[in-house]
């Protein structure tokens, strides 16, 4: 399985350090530089999650030269929060690139999603000899869900918005995947999310100012992922190295999700890397399970990735889930 070509969108709105500063009322460097925010993008009047999702794999499709008509499978990892409150997006993707024979589904590991994507397609490759062409595509904009005037998720102030896609094909070129990883931590399981709109606490007027992303037990929270966060991310890309064949020493590049700059160094320190190793998105915030499609769309377009490179993605989310992929880059990438 290969992953082909590459598809982002991202709105032009931006919101700078200094006016999440304003909002949350950090100092502006504890911002640019504990938080990694210089800036992030911000959506649109027009900019909703499977609206981008669309954009960015009319891209992707357009980048490899294929049509709507050659997917066989269109997998949506379209954010929970999108257009409609309770809607399924795989069939509206189809619909926009032209898909009208695929198959499909919605998938949600929040921002694992992607290597969620992968392992399913690559079972469908696997066992499902018909299929040639899978479509991944997902927008996001959970940053609607931030409030800035709560300490506890201050490390969702750099939820952002925009799409990304990726076309898997059963042939090359493009990056072969040659290992996945996973692992889930069930302790984590409530700690955060929206805590009303569902079943369990109805939305209404009196509610619906609590209708905002909030952590449950923000001490055992953070002690929680303190001890263990930085090793099962470690883990996740060892055993997916292991998979492959691979060793840390063999990496070229990590497509990792945005964090905050000392785990970001942490990571990268912990597998041997350099920091020209991987790109840090401080200049586009965190776009849930897009992080890892864009930092490999901007990897190839600064030239970081050559023929035979051995990259990495690697992503975490809330749940908890992580998720690593390994790929080696064979021939050449639509992007």
């Amino acid at each position: 399985m290969y992953l082909r070509a590459l598809g982002v969108y991202l709105p032009e709105g931006r919101m700078g350090a200094e006016e999440i500063a304003r909002r949350s009322g950090l100092p502006p460097e504890v911002v640019r530089e504990k938080l990694g925010i210089l800036e992030k993008a911000v959506p649109g009047p027009q900019d909703h999650p499977a609206e981008m999702a669309a954009w960015a794999a009319e891209r992707a499709l357009s980048a490899a030269g294929f049509s709507g008509g050659g997917v066989d499978w269109v997998l949506s990892i379209v954010e929970e929060h999108k257009d409609y409150p309770v809607w399924a997006t795989a069939p509206y993707l189809a619909r926009r690139v032209g898909a009208w024979g695929a198959k499909g589904m919605d998938l949600n590991q929040k921002c694992a999603s992607f290597l969620g994507a992968l392992e399913v397609a690559r079972g469908l490759f696997a066992t499902r000899k018909a299929v040639g062409a899978i479509l991944v595509a997902g927008g996001y904009r959970n940053g609607d869900l931030v409030d800035y005037a709560d300490p506890h998720t201050r490390f969702l102030y750099d939820l952002a918005a925009g799409g990304a896609a990726a076309l898997l094909t059963r042939e090359g070129p493009g990056l072969k995947l040659l290992g996945l990883a996973h692992r889930m931590d069930p302790e984590l399981a409530l700690a955060v999310k929206v805590p009303v709109g569902g079943t369990r606490l109805p939305l209404t007027p009196e509610t619906l100012e609590a209708y905002r992303l909030r952590v449950e037990d923000p001490e055992g929270m953070k002690a929680r992922l303190d001890a263990t966060s930085i090793p099962t991310f470690l883990g996740v890309i060892r055993e997916a190295l292991e998979e492959a064949g691979y060793g840390e020493a063999d990496l070229d590049y990590l497509a990792l999700l945005h964090m905050k700059r000392s785990a970001h160094r942490a990571v990268l320190e912990g597998l041997g890397l350099r920091p020209e190793q991987s790109v840090y998105l401080e200049r586009f915030g965190h776009l849930g399970q897009l992080d890892p499609l864009l930092s490999l769309k901007l990897a190839w377009e600064e030239g970081l990735l050559k023929e035979g490179s051995l990259v990495a993605l690697a992503a975490a989310g809330v749940g908890y889930f992580y998720g690593a992929a390994v790929l080696r880059l064979e021939g050449r990438l639509y992007a």
